[in-house]
């Protein structure tokens, strides 16, 4: 025994400064490698690296719970209705306020040499395109042949030509659609490819019409004019609107709700026209039929939306937000009309926690995508582009949402397992969005991720052993001496220990065991 003790101290009294320089420098390089590997790894995935591996891999090697045993079963499908609630939870929905690709978001890219709209997005617009536009019935007529090619064509440049090879055979709605979308360069020049697509797309939708009930394959067709008529009519409303003829546009949008209305094909839903109408009167400062809409569809069975939530809050919050102070609630306490105020903030908020930032202008707004993520930010920065204005409009509503809409997440449970007043706030929206929204967009995170433990526990190793390299390579006489009385003091409870065992030991008991 003391023979093992004093070659120890050989050995250490015989390792030089350089020696320590090295391993705590090797340490840190390492631990440093480790520690960016993991910031890289949550910041691409929004997990650890090191957890994930113990969780997945070590967990059930160190004879953790196996996930496949009948008493898990329970469990497993509770996981599983979960993970289809998050999935639908995540469903991307057509943007109701949609710029022109040509003349809007093409413009922005010559401007400033960034693209706007990222692969993602751009492909499930084409998605929708084909839904939309094409049926099975195509092949019998040229144009709408060649214009179902058209729309899965990736080239923009090949659509372009080949919407004009369409319209060379025939007058076709949906490749004055394709025109007045990707290759007019002003609203104007799209309105007037739109009128002609109207005049196109209501001939084939009264030939249709008549034939609907001759067969299924009719019925497909007068389907498919009813959509493009729909969407024709949708876009001449919004660019009526963007033209500064808002009572047009309203008018067109009102009678396009009551067709909505009237017809039951699903796709007509995904347009929610009734978006595009809310935005307009709001332009109008018609709050009246703004409420009067509002009542209509803010209702328990239909999905909400930030459009939605926001504009009750709005007017909820223009009845008391011009004579609002926070100094006098404080001494008074709220009204009932600035209770319902601040209860319908924390509705909005709740249901999107991301846009009071682009309205209280605490992050820049970018152009909004074609598709949003419902109570994601892509959601929140498409009715922030749009609705700002309407909140300036209001005096004070801006006030009124700077001082409350941050007591929304003292309602809300945390950990997020239940809402207050909506579903629990779902956990896919950061990845969604990220694939909707443009590289040079930071995407808004709710709830704010903590950083794992392994990279806080890698960032302190790593500064720890930088300082002891530094301080060795600075002082190596004195760290030497301090880390031999480190180690010393490392072994003194062993040194303590094999003591006490070597004077209640036999002497003879105890050799025998030190030869074994």
């Amino acid at each position: 025994m003391f023979g093992t003790e004093s070659s120890l101290s050989m050995f250490l009294n015989t390792l030089t400064p350089k020696f320590y320089v090295a391993l705590t420098g090797t340490s840190s390089l390492i631990s440093g490698l480790i520690l960016i590997f993991e910031w890289w790894y949550f910041r691409k995935y929004g997990t650890s690296f090191i957890e994930q591996v113990s969780v997945s891999h070590l967990r059930p090697l160190l004879g953790g719970v196996d996930s496949s045993s009948p008493s898990n079963s329970n469990t497993s499908n509770g996981e599983a209705d979960s993970n289809r609630q998050s999935v639908s939870e995540c469903k991307v929905w057509r943007n109701p306020l949609n710029l022109f690709r040509g003349a809007e978001y093409n413009r922005y890219t010559w401007v400033t040499g960034r693209e706007p709209l990222t692969y993602y997005d751009m492909n499930l617009s084409a998605q929708d395109h084909q839904t939309f536009f094409t049926c099975d019935s195509d092949h019998l007529r040229p144009a709408d042949a060649i214009m179902q090619k058209a729309w899965r064509e990736r080239n923009p440049q090949a659509r372009i030509s080949a919407a004009h090879e369409a319209l060379e055979l025939e007058d076709c709605a949906t490749a004055y659609i394709l025109l007045a979308e990707e290759e007019a360069t002003t609203i104007m020049e799209a309105e007037r490819l739109f009128k002609q697509a109207l005049k196109a797309g209501e001939g084939c939708y009264r030939r249709s019409q008549q034939l609907q009930h001759h067969g299924t394959q009719y019925e497909a067709q007068h389907r498919r004019d009813t959509n493009v008529l729909v969407y024709i009519k949708r876009r001449l409303a919004m660019c009526s609107r963007k033209l500064g003829r808002t009572r047009e546009a309203v008018k067109m949008m009102r009678d396009l709700c009551v067709f909505q209305l009237m017809k039951e094909f699903p796709l007509l839903s995904m347009f929610n026209i009734h978006e595009n109408l809310l935005e307009s009167l709001l332009e109008l400062q018609n709050y009246a039929d703004v409420q009067a809409v509002l009542a209509k569809y803010d209702d328990i069975s239909l999905p909400k939306s930030a459009t939605i939530c926001y504009t009750a809050a709005l007017l909820k919050a223009r009845a008391v937000s011009d004579k609002f102070s926070p100094e006098a609630a404080s001494r008074r306490g709220l009204s009932t009309a600035e209770m319902n105020a601040v209860e319908a903030i924390h509705r909005a908020v709740e249901f999107n926690p991301h846009v009071p930032k682009y309205l209280l202008e605490m992050k820049s707004l970018i152009l909004p995508p074609e598709h949003i993520l419902k109570r994601g930010d892509s959601e929140a920065i498409a009715y922030a582009f749009f609705h700002l204005q309407h909140w300036k409009r209001v005096e004070g509503a801006l006030n009124l949402l700077h001082c409350t809409w941050e007591g929304t997440f003292r309602m809300i449970p945390y950990p997020l397992e239940k809402g207050h007043l909506f579903y629990p706030y779902p956990i896919c929206t950061e990845t969604a969005d990220r694939e909707l929204l443009p590289m040079f967009h930071e995407v808004s995170v709710y709830p704010k991720k903590e950083l794992p433990f392994f990279i806080l526990f890698t960032a302190g190793l790593c500064s720890f052993t930088a300082m002891l390299a530094l301080l060795t390579h600075q002082f190596p006489e004195l760290m030497g001496v301090f880390a031999k009385a480190f180690l010393s003091t490392l072994f003194a409870p062993l040194n303590f220990i094999m003591e006490k065992v070597e004077s209640i030991l036999p002497s003879s008991l105890w050799h025998q065991l030190t030869r074994i």
